[in-house]
């Protein structure tokens, strides 16, 4: 590779990792061809990206606000999963290609500016969406205040059927 292509690769990593704050280092061993162009292509579809890189020319585009513990993880074969948005559906979107398919391993990551090791990975994968978790607050915020209108009505509705029955009897 040359000088000039190797530059711009770091400056392009540099831009990746400052746009997303949230990605994982993945273990693609033994992953064949059509397996990684599947996972392209799942990636794609969601708005994730990945991309296997170098190690050297990915830590010179690693800056310095970065966890040490981070660096460290770049040795062998090393590809990223960029996550802009929803870190946590790239993770059980990775986690259910390395289940079906048993070739990826995550080693770390970033989760939202967090350091994440590869054995708390699985702990990210089975949690829910942010949706998910704002519908789920919400509902809860509103439920004493429907519970609140039910019994409030039912006076009104007792009475209803009250009337109804003796208008039927006369």
């Amino acid at each position: 590779m040359k000088k000039r292509s190797k530059e711009k690769l770091v400056k392009e990593l540099g831009d990746s990792f400052k746009s997303c704050n949230s990605f994982y280092l993945v273990d693609f061993r033994k992953m064949a061809v059509s397996q990684a162009v599947e996972l392209r292509n799942l990636f794609r579809e969601n708005s994730y990206s990945f991309r296997v890189v170098k190690n050297r020319l990915a830590l010179r585009a690693l800056r310095e606000d970065f966890p040490e513990d981070l660096k460290k993880y770049f040795q062998g074969p090393t590809a990223i999963a960029f996550a802009s948005q929803n870190p946590v559906g790239l993770a059980r979107l990775i986690k259910d290609f390395s289940v079906r398919n048993k070739v990826l391993t995550v080693k770390a990551g970033l989760l939202d500016g967090q350091f994440l090791s590869g054995e708390r990975f699985a702990e990210v994968a089975v949690l829910r969406s942010r949706e998910e978790l704002v519908a789920k607050i919400g509902y809860l915020m509103a439920f004493p205040l429907i519970k609140l209108l039910r019994t409030w009505q039912a006076p009104i509705s007792s009475l209803g059927r009250l009337l109804s029955q003796i208008k039927t009897k006369k």
